[in-house]
């Protein structure tokens, strides 16, 4: 798909059912006009990774994903023997009365290849798009670590040597900002911050992603939840749990909410005892009440 400019990658967006605002539209296309990492960080649920899905989609090409969680290494990132695979060989070329060397035991066909050099070592005509995932949850070395991927886009394997993109990926870095990434980082990437969206942008979400949902109920179970990001709570609802709620709303047969399935899907949207529990009873009721005068 050709995009030209930030107004085709919009329209692209919205084809593939992502809504973006301008700012974050125009830092997509400015990161694959430079060929720029691009990091994302906002609140859990607001959107981040499915960029990066959407983007591999209107691409055309792979997503590769690395789940970023604390105590990630090399093995598991980067790269790591096939042990059992070697033991194998080795038992196979003693009983034919031979030697495995290094060389054979320590070549191309007995590496587990993990997301970074899946993304580097790619083969295909088109560079895959790389999410790392909630990079926050890592550990300083392995963002150090990191930082030199994204540098110079190469690994360095000791037995077999460097192995140096082909096609240099799309990397998008998301962050719910459990904790700050280092500057060094950042510097290498475009950086946006994906907020909670507005009532209308919410909304033409809703539909955009849940067109059998009834215009009354995708109007009020988004003003609820707008209404309920003011709300001291725990763990606020992302746009991810609105549409869950639409979703779980439409199983039920509802066309509207009432107190009643308001209470009995809390669970759908908070997912903490002590949310729920502040907002049942007279909160949700007044919430529903506001909720009604306003749509």
């Amino acid at each position: 798909m050709n995009i030209n400019s930030i107004d085709d990658l919009q329209t692209a967006l919205r084809q593939h059912l992502y809504i973006a605002d301008r700012g974050l539209a125009t830092s997509i296309y400015l990161a694959l006009k430079l060929g720029r990492p691009l990091f994302l960080e906002g609140e859990a649920g607001v959107g981040k990774t499915e960029v990066a899905k959407v983007i591999a989609s209107l691409l055309d090409t792979d997503l590769i994903r690395l789940q970023c969680y604390e105590g990630l290494d090399v093995h598991h990132a980067v790269y790591e023997w096939n042990y059992t695979r070697q033991m194998l060989h080795i038992r196979l070329m003693e009983a034919q009365g031979e030697k495995a060397s290094d060389a054979e035991l320590f070549g191309p066909e007995f590496l587990l290849r993990r997301p970074l050099l899946q993304a580097i070592e790619d083969s295909r005509d088109k560079a895959p798009v790389l999410l790392v995932d909630e990079m926050d949850r890592s550990d300083d070395e392995f963002e150090a670590f990191l930082l030199e991927v994204l540098s110079d886009f190469q690994i360095t394997i000791p037995e077999i040597g460097t192995i140096k993109a082909k096609h240099t990926p799309f990397v998008v870095v998301t962050s719910n900002r459990t904790r700050e990434v280092h500057d060094a980082l950042k510097r290498r990437c475009l950086y946006f911050w994906i907020d909670y969206p507005s009532f209308e942008k919410e909304l033409e979400i809703v539909k955009a992603k849940i067109p059998q949902a009834s215009d009354q109920l995708s109007r009020q179970v988004t003003s609820f939840v707008q209404e309920l990001r003011r709300v001291d709570l725990y763990k606020i609802p992302g746009v991810a749990e609105t549409l869950d709620w639409v979703t779980a709303l439409i199983a039920l047969d509802q066309q509207a909410l009432d107190q009643r399935v308001v209470e009995d899907t809390l669970g759908v949207i908070l997912k903490y005892q002590d949310d729920v529990e502040k907002i049942k009873g007279e909160n949700a009721k007044a919430i529903l009440e506001r909720v009604k005068v306003g749509v």
